[in-house]
C-alpha cells in the first residue's frame, strides 16, 4: 500500500504547483518544458542505476506515442487550473477513474469481488459529491471553454492511467525505467518544439518551477506502475483518486481553513468507506 500513498502524495503536489505557477502568471508551456526536462533527467538517472534493465523498440515507440497524450493532458490540466480553479480541476480529473477501470474489466477481464464493487460505487459517489460541493460553492455556471478543458482533462488522465496498465500487462517489468524515460524525453522534445514554433519567451522563474514540478510528476508514474504490479486496477485507481481528493481537501482545511459544505462532508464519509471496502 506504500506505493498507493506515494502516488497520491506526488499527484497532489502536481496540482498545487500548477496553481502556484498560475498565480505567478507563468506560461504553462514553459512550465511543461522545465517539468519534462527534469523528469526525463531523473528518468535517465533511474535507468542508469537500475541493475536489471531492458530496452526494446516497442517500448520506445509506445513511450513516444504516449508522450503526445501526456503533453495534451498536462496542458489541459494547467488550463483547467487557471480557468476553473485547482479544486474543481482536481476533482474533475478524478472522475477519469471510470475509464481505466472499465477498460481493465473489458480488456484484461479483471472481475472485482463484492467488496470491490461496492467500494468502486462508493468512490464514484464520493467524486460526484465533491463535484457538487465545489459547484454549489462557486458562483455562476461553467462556461463552454471551462467545461471543454475539464472534459479534456478527464479523458486524457483516464487514457494515461489505462496506458500504464497496458504497459504493465504487455511489457516486462525490466523495461519500466526505459519506458518512463521515453515518455518524458519525447514529451520534452514535443513541448520544446511547440515553444520554438510559437516563439514563446523562455522565463527563467517558470522553468525553475517546472523543474520542481518534474520531480513529483515522474515519480507519480513510477509509483503508479509499482502499485499496478502488486494490486489489480479495480483497487489501485479508485484508491488513488479518492486519496488525492481527501488529501487535498484536508490540507486545504488545515492550512487555509476552508470549510466543507454538506456535500463535502458526505463526500468525505463516502470516500473513507470506499477506501475501506477496496482495502478488503
Amino acid at each position: 500500500m506504500i506505493f498507493l500513498f506515494l502516488t497520491i502524495l506526488c499527484s497532489t503536489s502536481i496540482a498545487l504547483i500548477l496553481k502556484h505557477n498560475d498565480a505567478r502568471k507563468g506560461h504553462p508551456l514553459v512550465l511543461m518544458a522545465g517539468n519534462y526536462f527534469m523528469a526525463s533527467t531523473i528518468g535517465l538517472l533511474l535507468l542508469g542505476i537500475t541493475p536489471e534493465k531492458a530496452y526494446s523498440s516497442e517500448t520506445l515507440l509506445f513511450g513516444a506515442l504516449l508522450a503526445f497524450l501526456f503533453v495534451y493532458t498536462f496542458f489541459s490540466f494547467a488550463k483547467a487550473v487557471s480557468i476553473a480553479g485547482t479544486a474543481l480541476a482536481s476533482v474533475s480529473s478524478r472522475l477519469s477513474v471510470v475509464i481505466p477501470i472499465a477498460l481493465s474489466i473489458l480488456v484484461f477481464h479483471e472481475i472485482p469481488d463484492a467488496p470491490q464493487v461496492f467500494g468502486f460505487c462508493f468512490a464514484l459517489v464520493t467524486i460526484l459529491l465533491f463535484y457538487f460541493s465545489l459547484k454549489s460553492s462557486s458562483p455562476g455556471h461553467l462556461r463552454f471553454v471551462e467545461s471543454f478543458y475539464l472534459f479534456a482533462l478527464l479523458l486524457g488522465i483516464g487514457l494515461n492511467d489505462f496506458c500504464m496498465k497496458l504497459f504493465h500487462e504487455w511489457r516486462p517489468a525490466t523495461e519500466k525505467p526505459f519506458f518512463l524515460f521515453s515518455i518524458f524525453f519525447f514529451s520534452f522534445l514535443y513541448t520544446t518544439g511547440f515553444i520554438h514554433l510559437k516563439k514563446i519567451r523562455w522565463e527563467k522563474s517558470t522553468l525553475i518551477r517546472g523543474a520542481v514540478l518534474g520531480v513529483p510528476n515522474i515519480f507519480s508514474s513510477f509509483f503508479l506502475l509499482s502499485a499496478l504490479a502488486r494490486l489489480p486496477a479495480i483497487i489501485v485507481y479508485p484508491t488513488v483518486n479518492i486519496g488525492i481528493i481527501l488529501l487535498t481537501t484536508l490540507g486545504a482545511a488545515l492550512i487555509w481553513s476552508e470549510r466543507l459544505n454538506r456535500f463535502g462532508k458526505w463526500a468525505l464519509l463516502f470516500g473513507l468507506i470506499s477506501i475501506l471496502l477496496l482495502g478488503l
